[in-house]
């Protein structure tokens, strides 16, 4: 559980007593509110209880911290005095909201009620106060609806439902043409629900309401939405959430009222243009849930100019005091504006790159700082998949394209199911009538959203956005029917598990599933200005792990500055090689081994050819066979049933029994308990030396060749699994020895490398024993961490990895960010001593780590020459690296 390592004693701050600089104590949502109103913006009077005060509330075990109680009721006090309105009056009510509000946006994934203070009396004094009783008991259904969710645990859809009926009852659709009386009778009906599903009344104390529902947002915390979506965002759990208590505003007064969501730039692309969403006569809850598709933000010229032009000034003067794009939710009552929120708005990758682009352009910031502002792992965003061009398709339904890229997938119509399925290796698309955030764990395993109801800044909107994911939203051609299972879409039936299609960048939805193209290899010419100004501030070089000619094309052009691992064992599975591996790997003698081996060279031989091409005038890293000479063969099992087949049907005798039993004996003879930590790596080619050298032959025939067609070739040979400098002297000088037997063969000079893989904790701590035969290192951190921790990686991230970080054993899955005190640790150890006997020797990173702009920062800091990771992760690893340089200036 959190601790609290600095308790600040003042737990309420009035918003003008705050700031926008004090977001870890007061969140990102009361730093806002405290900063627009010091600057004399429109803002309902309100408190902030602190993100300490959270944290304290959990130390103590759910419980208030001492002397909490008394400052909640006086300012409470102070706030009744400041509205002229109090709390619980019959006769002039003050209303408040509760919300959530962490130092990092969550949206929607913590609790908010509004309206709280309305009780079958103060309902009363609402209306006459109003004059629309249609308005007062309106809001008090909302409040009833809300509580009872987000402080006693009911199902909203109770309340739903009861809803649904009456509207069917009275022949009508829409919410806002229920009246007063039947709104009157719908809460008398909540009220029993209340009873029957609650065990209690609802509470008509407003003190006792406003305890629950503070206490409910700071459980919220910790509620399963929130915790899958820290866990995925990164965000520490030790932050806390702040509390806002904040005087009602009223959206839902009519139709000189409304309620909106804005941003000052268009999230998607970037535009410099007001981009957002209104809805009239409606309460924020309406926007966010999606309840009803809005009307854009510029309508609202039409219908209140005056609003309109005061919400463009105030939206301009925000993006210039925070000198980025802002995030702005919004209240009309009765044509007077009304500020609730402004913080750093949530955008795409693309809009992140453009929007910085354009504010060093505008001379708001400079490169460095454009460099910090956008996620160096959010650059993976843009390279979605896209529809085939040549597919033809009828659009069976079409939404709002609320987060670009296309997806297609089986149609899941509840989160749980999208998360079963998505574990199971389906692909799914998320289809509901709107997300909630207890929607986000399927959103996760989802490829896509697509929802009924919602607009852009509705909940799957913006979740979407953040995760990368396509979402098509506000689709008024989709209809689901919960009961049954099933939709359509435009009047036609689909059933769950269908597959259908989505463009989140286009808003269309198509049944079926179509053709996706992966994302081009070329940079924008947007973000290779960008990723240029990264490579001025980078110290860190950026390679690419490559096993084909066209995957290192596609290194080069997104930046790669050379191939950090090529694995020679993709090319040997390539069909029609195959069965010559096996047959080499079968052979009785090095005589029948060399004539299989002799097959395969001119195989690599090409392989080489189109590689070294490619990356012509930078090096490319040729790592030799590294995994156990089993993994070629059939599996032992699969042997055992084909052979009891082959005896059943055509008998001992036949040709082809015998020589299934061939095989099958060889690879009860190459088993191995433990094979990871068997017959492989370098110990393979001190076994099997003409492997090896097979290996190394080819890489040097291609090499000469190309030299001799005055291509520019830089081969690195790379030995896996050294443990020891026998090892690697042993693998080092028989690796030269063939290099320099084919140079001499063809009479051309070519520069060349021999180094290892650091892959062991031995040889970490023999670094500088290995560094006499070798000429670099380069960090296998896959096995690297495989061997430190002892986890088989295949099995680990399958069975007890996951709840390892339930239940917080591990911060981070090993496998994916790199585990900096033990595995880092061992790679300082190899840097020193590597270093320390030949102090300009080249390291780099190969594994998947080199990647993940975590690991990049922490192998700028020791010092590595380079990372190398797959091409498409190629632009973050340049950004990272860039993030990494500027981090160790300031």
């Amino acid at each position: 559980m959190p601790t609290t390592a600095a308790v600040s004693e003042k737990a309420i701050w009035f918003f003008e007593e705050g700031n926008g600089e004090m977001r870890e104590l007061l969140g990102g949502k009361g730093a806002g509110l405290a900063e627009m109103t010091r600057a004399g913006l429109p803002v309902p009077p309100g408190f902030t209880i602190t993100t300490q005060t959270c944290l304290q509330y959990y130390e103590l075990g759910r419980k208030d911290p001492p002397g909490l109680a008394d400052g909640i009721k006086a300012a409470m006090t102070e706030l009744e005095r400041r509205t002229g309105k109090g709390f619980g009056d019959p006769a002039n009510p003050l209303l408040v909201s509760v919300r959530s509000g962490a130092r990092a946006s969550m949206p929607g994934m913590m609790d908010t009620i509004l309206n709280l203070g309305l009780n079958d009396k103060t309902v009363e004094g609402l209306a006459k106060l109003s004059g629309s009783d249609r308005f007062a008991w309106d809001a008090y259904r909302r409040f009833v609806m809300m509580f009872s969710s987000v402080v006693l645990g009911i199902e909203k859809d109770l309340f739903e439902e009861q809803i649904t009926a009456r509207k069917k009852k009275l022949g009508i659709t829409m919410d806002p043409d229920i009246d007063a009386k039947n709104w009157r009778e719908l809460v008398g009906d909540f009220n029993k629900t209340v009873r029957e599903h609650g065990k209690r009344d609802f509470p008509q104390d407003v003190q006792e309401q406003l305890k629950l529902a503070i206490n409910a947002v700071f459980d919220s915390w910790f509620s399963k939405r929130a915790t899958d979506y820290r866990r995925y965002n990164k965000i520490p759990d030790d932050w806390g959430t702040a509390v806002n208590v904040v005087a009602m505003v009223f959206g839902n007064l009519g139709d000189d009222s409304g309620t909106g969501v804005a941003f000052t730039r268009d999230p998607n692309t970037g535009a410099k243009e007001l981009y957002g969403e209104y809805l009239r006569n409606a309460q924020g809850e309406d926007v966010v849930a999606g309840i009803r598709t809005p009307e854009k933000i510029a309508d609202l010229e039409r219908s209140q100019p005056e609003v309109y032009h005061q919400f463009v000034d105030i939206a301009g003067k925000l993006e210039r005091h925070y000198r980025d794009m802002q995030d702005l939710e919004f209240t009309i009552e009765r044509g007077k504006l009304y500020m609730l929120q402004t913080r750093n708005a949530k955008r795409t990758a693309e809009a992140a790159v453009r929007i910085a682009l354009d504010l060093v352009a505008e001379n708001v910031i400079d490169k460095r700082e454009a460099l910090s502002r956008v996620s160096a792992a959010s650059l993976d965003q843009l390279f979605h998949a896209r529809i085939d061009p040549k597919e033809k398709y009828e659009v069976a339904c079409k939404g709002l394209n609320a987060s670009p890229g296309a997806a297609a997938g089986q149609v899941a119509l509840d989160a749980d199911t999208a998360e079963s399925w998505g574990h199971a290796g389906k692909a799914v698309v998320l289809v509901r009538v709107e997300t909630n955030p207890n929607d986000v764990h399927g959103m996760f395993a989802s490829r896509g959203v697509l929802t009924a109801k919602g607009g852009a800044t509705s909940h799957a909107a913006v979740v979407a956005r953040g995760m990368g994911k396509p979402c098509v939203a506000g689709c008024e051609g989709l209809q689901i029917d919960m009961r049954t299972r099933r939709a359509t879409l435009s009047g036609k039936p689909i059933a769950e598990g269908d597959w259908i299609t989505i463009d989140g960048t286009t808003g269309d939805v198509i049944a079926g599933a179509l053709k996706l193209i992966d994302p081009p290899s070329k940079l924008p010419d947007w973000l290779a200005i960008f990723l240029g100004w990264a490579d001025e501030v980078r110290t860190l070089e950026v390679w690419a792990n490559a096993d084909t000619p066209q995957d290192a094309v596609k290194a080069r052009q997104l930046g790669a500055a050379g191939i950090g691992l090529c694995r020679t064992e993709h090319m040997f599975m390539q069909p029609e090689r195959l069965p010559i591996v096996q047959a080499m790997i079968l052979s009785d003698t090095p005589e029948a081994r060399a004539v299989a081996l002799a097959k395969l060279l001119p195989f690599q031989r090409e392989d080489f050819l189109g590689i070294l091409e490619a990356m012509q005038g930078l090096p490319v890293t040729i790592r030799l066979l590294d995994p156990p000479l089993h993994e070629f063969l059939p599996s032992q099992e699969t042997l055992l049933v084909e052979t009891t087949e082959l005896r059943l049907r055509e008998g001992e005798e036949s040709a082809a029994y015998r020589e299934k039993m061939r095989i099958l004996k060889r690879v009860q003879q190459m088993h191995e308990q433990n094979p990871m930590l068997g017959l492989r790596v370098c110990r393979l080619g001190i076994l099997y030396p003409e492997i090896y050298a097979m290996q190394v032959r080819a890489i040097f025939e291609a090499a000469c060749e190309l030299k001799k067609r005055r291509v520019d070739v830089r081969p690195e040979v790379m030995i896996p699994g050294v443990g020891t400098k026998e090892e690697m002297k042993f693998t080092g000088d028989a690796a030269r020895e063939t290099a320099e037997e084919v140079i001499a063969e063809r009479g051309v000079k070519v520069a060349y490398h021999v180094g290892t893989m650091i892959e062991l904790p031995r040889a970490c701590t023999v670094a500088d024993e290995l560094a006499d035969h070798a000429e670099f290192f380069s960090f296998g951190t896959n096995d690297l961490t495989q061997t430190t921790y002892g986890y088989s990686r295949d099995d680990a991230e399958a069975t007890f990895i996951p709840r390892y970080l339930e239940l917080k054993i591990l911060k981070d899955d090993p496998f994916q960010v790199l585990d900096r005190q033990g595995v880092g640790s061992l790679m300082q150890d190899a840097v020193r001593r590597g270093r320390e006997k030949h102090k300009d020797l080249k390291i780099g990173i190969c594994g998947e780590h080199g990647g993940d702009p975590s690991s990049v920062a922490f192998c700028h800091g020791l010092g590595l020459n380079y990372v190398s990771c797959s091409p498409y992760r190629v632009p973050i690893a340049r950004l990272a690296a860039a993030q990494a340089a500027i981090g160790s200036l300031k």
